[in-house]
């Protein structure tokens, strides 16, 4: 039986509470007091409640890409997958992107961590030795505009489901990342 870490009880009392209110309005105490935890137990793990966010948002996008190339699971089911998983929690990250005060924090934020699992996937493709250059911009560009097409999805902007959304994601994908991902 695998036991929860501190870690993953302080970001389930965070989404927890982000359920009920406004993200801005949640403070520390609020997430201890809310899992029985102690203030030095919080930042022992974390400086902030924004660094909490950060680390359970790249958990989520982690858990999802480490499973490209394993037992034959595609691209196509990452993205479907990732969709999936944004429908699944679009109230809490429909809360993230409009009460907090660094809205556009937490979209650098989760632009860096598509880009830093996108560019480790690609690596980890056996194609290439190096990331040169011109990858890494196309991985940039990839993820800067997938992610900022979420948000809008998430805001409500558009009402795609998670199958046509992914659609979008595999479509876009620049061709030159393609062989590293097919």
């Amino acid at each position: 039986m695998k036991r929860k870490t501190a870690k993953e009880i302080l970001a389930e009392s965070f989404r927890e509470l982000a359920e009920k209110k406004n993200i801005d309005k949640i403070t520390v105490k609020d997430i201890i007091e809310n899992c029985g935890y102690s203030s030095a137990t919080f930042y022992r793990h974390f400086k902030d409640k924004y660094d909490l966010i950060v680390w359970d948002q790249t958990r989520q996008v982690a858990a999802v890409m480490k499973q490209i190339g394993q037992n034959g699971y595609p691209w196509r089911q990452t993205l479907l997958d990732g969709a999936r998983g944004f429908q699944k929690n679009k109230d809490y990250l429909n809360n993230l992107l409009r009460h907090t005060s660094g809205q556009d924090s937490f979209i650098r934020n989760m632009t860096e961590i598509n880009y830093t699992a996108l560019k480790e996937q690609v690596v980890r493709s056996d194609r290439i030795g190096e990331l040169d250059e011109k990858t890494d911009m196309y991985i940039r560009l990839y993820c800067q505009g997938t992610v900022a097409l979420t948000c809008d999805w998430i805001l409500g902007r558009y009402n795609a489901t998670p199958e046509e959304l992914a659609e979008v994601y595999e479509k876009s994908l620049p061709e030159p990342l393609k062989e590293f991902l097919y």
